[in-house]
């Protein structure tokens, strides 16, 4: 592909307006290591909100939901639909406490949580394991994505891309810290969907297709490997059983619950808790997870799925995109670079807006994931085990470095990927088996430091024998894979919550007293704490008002993105039925945000504050 004049000034604009902005922060986040990790804890929530949007939306997404498509139909897409309930669950049961807790990484949690040597360790642990080896694989995938995207529209060579990528994200991660992480995010994540929603109006264009009316005509009579229906939203249970339990079934059932998974952690985690973390109310953490999850699954979805659908007729096989790139590298070859390929049809000058887009889908994770990353390595280790009375300035300096190293180690592991569902389906059974532990340690008091520790080195254990089986010709489904790590960690997990050591009293009742989980499982620490049960329920934490907001949050984000896909394929009825179903349920969602921000009574420490 070539690039016009008028190409290449959208993309230096859109590099400027996007990357410039970020420069003014550089000062702001020197200053010491909660404005450079936390942004001073002052974010407003739709700014949090737009970040996390962004930061999900990286230049590897489109290519994974091409490849999705392309294997599985629209309804392989509820390989990661089904984190609606795990996204859900962290607006109306999680993101408060997370809040109230005031660490400044969700590893701080850890010692704030638990006691004696084991939270130590798993801090120190987790901080290497996830902001090191874990972080690393997602950088990886996503700059596997960004050479793809180079590799055809520019013909360039893994290096090249990653020298680029390198030099813009490593500038501006080590200068500006969160703030300016945020103030790209915002600006970036316009031009994306715009670049995105570009891509796919053109793709609908080409005669081949004939626009969305000529593409539902043409898919509906074309069938994929084992016949399934390419624009089905469900799979077919009738005469795909094995696929059905693989792409929905397993997801929808046990996969939300039990993977942790990056942006869709099971009670928050990662960057998602940065963000909530940083927010400066937990009135505004409650905010920005859920508009990000609004815009998460039903914004941005539907441009990239048209591209893959339109993917499947411009080029039925992989050897189709081999004959119309001939230069291009086989070993980059998959289902996955089919996105990049549809992008030949774009007229000039909307070039140049989809090549910004996406080096601003690419930039908008790479920041977040190097300075989350570099707040694990510095914060949670370093500062926490190496040196710990070096003064803020140093621990900035300390951050600054360890993003740097972040982004070789991660460009190193380039090499070793294939394809974006590859990485997916990789990320997935690493975290196999964790995911219900995270998701009870808030609402439990028996779990323990020593669950953590069991659960992390079982689900891997787990996973490497696996692996092992694999090349002696042992070899389960990845449904199969992942329900046996699952069950396999879960026992063990649940076995030291009863027989390892216990977490102090102590502990247990000052983390009560700053956090308030509610329910039942704290109920003889909350007596130990002095406090009563109508004072522990003033605060309008309850589990039937977060059960309420939980499941009409998720039906209203599912009718919402399914009122959008029928719209698209012209079914009005269901469309209007549709979007029936989604204001009843919005207006459930309002009611019960405006209990739980207007009812509730501030704790002591608020008041205070």
């Amino acid at each position: 592909m070539h690039l016009h004049a008028i190409d290449w000034i959208i993309v230096l604009f859109s590099l400027f307006i996007c990357f410039m902005p970020a420069l003014f922060f550089g000062k702001r986040a020197g200053k010491n290591t909660a404005e450079f990790f936390v942004s001073g804890r002052s974010v407003p929530w739709w700014l949090a909100g737009i970040s996390m949007v962004a930061t999900t939306f990286s230049s590897d997404t489109p290519n994974l939901v091409t490849d999705i498509v392309r294997r599985q139909g629209v309804a392989g897409n509820w390989c990661w639909w089904a984190f609606v309930l795990t996204g859900v669950a962290t607006v109306f049961f999680y993101a408060r406490m997370w809040r109230r807790s005031g660490v400044m990484t969700d590893l701080e949690f850890y010692e704030q949580r638990y006691s004696g040597t084991a939270a130590s360790l798993v801090r120190g642990f987790r901080a290497v394991y996830l902001g090191f080896f874990f972080n690393c694989i997602i950088m990886a995938t996503v700059n596997l994505a960004a050479c793809k995207i180079a590799a055809i529209l520019f013909g360039l060579d893994r290096w090249q891309t990653l020298l680029f990528v390198g030099l813009l994200n490593v500038i501006f991660a080590t200068h500006s810290g969160l703030w300016g992480v945020l103030v790209i995010d915002m600006i970036q994540f316009v031009i994306m969907m715009t670049a995105v929603i570009a891509a796919a109006f053109f793709a609908l264009k080409q005669p081949e297709i004939g626009g969305m009316a000529g593409l539902v005509e043409k898919l509906s009579a074309m069938k994929g490997p084992s016949g399934i229906n390419y624009l089905r939203f469900f799979p077919d249970f009738s005469n795909n059983w094995d696929i059905a339990v693989a792409v929905f079934i397993l997801p929808i059932a046990v996969q939300w619950w039990a993977v942790w998974y990056p942006g869709a952690e099971p009670g928050g985690g990662s960057y998602i808790a940065q963000r909530m973390l940083s927010s400066k109310s937990e009135k505004d953490s409650l905010g920005a997870v859920l508009f990000f999850n609004v815009a998460h699954y039903v914004l941005r979805p539907w441009p990239w799925i048209i591209v893959g659908l339109c993917s499947l007729i411009i080029y039925p096989q992989l050897s189709d995109i081999q004959t119309a790139f001939p230069n291009l590298n086989p070993k980059l070859l998959g289902h996955d670079i089919a996105y990049p390929a549809m992008l030949k049809f774009l007229p000039v000058g909307f070039v140049g807006l989809i090549v910004g887009g996406l080096i601003a889908a690419n930039s908008s994770t790479i920041l977040t994931h190097l300075n989350w990353g570099a707040s694990y390595l510095v914060h949670d280790f370093y500062r926490r085990f190496i040196r710990k009375d070096a003064d803020e300035k140093h621990y900035v300096w300390a951050g600054r470095f360890c993003t740097v190293f972040l982004f070789l180690s991660a460009s190193g592991m380039v090499y070793a990927l294939e394809t974006a569902k590859d990485s997916f389906d990789l990320i997935l059974q690493v975290g196999a088996g964790t995911g219900l532990l995270y998701l009870v340690r808030w609402f439990w008091w028996r779990i323990n430091a020593w669950c953590e520790v069991v659960a992390m080195v079982s689900s891997f254990g787990v996973s490497i024998i696996l692996l092992v089986l694999k090349r002696y010709d042992i070899e389960f489904s990845t449904a199969s894979s992942l329900i046996i790590t699952i069950i396999a960690t879960t026992i063990c997990w649940m076995l030291a919550a009863y027989l390892g050591p216990q977490t102090d009293r102590k502990t247990l009742i000052e983390f009560y007293k700053k956090v308030r989980p509610f329910g039942p499982g704290w109920r003889m620490i909350r007596e130990e704490a002095g406090i009563t049960e109508e004072e522990a329920a003033a605060t309008h934490e309850n589990i039937p008002l977060a059960l309420l907001g939980w499941s009409a949050g998720c039906i209203m984000i599912w009718s919402s993105l399914f009122t959008v896909g029928n719209l698209l394929y012209g079914r009005y009825l269901y469309t209007a039925v549709l979007l029936g179903v989604f204001i009843i349920s919005g207006a459930a969602v309002l009611y019960v945000v405006n209990q739980l921000w207007t009812g509730a009574t501030p704790l002591p420490e608020e008041k205070q504050g």
